[in-house]
């Protein structure tokens, strides 16, 4: 199992998500081509509703701990609850572009 499926299952069983989108965004770093080590999460649930955002990332954190000791070397998260989702009208951040030259 990639490490972008094992991220996929493990939030899908804790946070139930309305939307889960795990976007691989290794290509835009110095890395070698093969590597799955940078990860944006967009995760819109229920689960998040009455809890500040250092406890909703506390939350991934803790589901993707092993993963965070091992293969992944970044983790952007974006987390809303539902009502959030829709006053941005499903809209995140762009990540920076990595500062280190590419591997070719």
């Amino acid at each position: 199992m990639t490490i972008q499926a094992t991220i996929e299952a493990k939030l899908t069983a804790i946070l139930e998500p309305e939307v889960l989108d795990i976007i691989n965004e290794t290509h835009m770093h110095n890395v070698p081509a093969d590597a799955e080590s940078h990860f944006k999460v967009v995760a819109v649930s229920k689960a998040f509703e009455g809890k500040m955002l250092i406890a909703r990332h506390r939350m991934i954190n803790e589901a993707l701990a092993k993963e965070l000791a091992g293969g992944i070397h970044a983790l952007s998260l974006h987390t809303m609850t539902p009502d959030e989702y829709f006053e941005k009208a499903g809209k995140v951040s762009d990540s920076p572009q990595c500062l280190g030259k590419k591997l070719q």
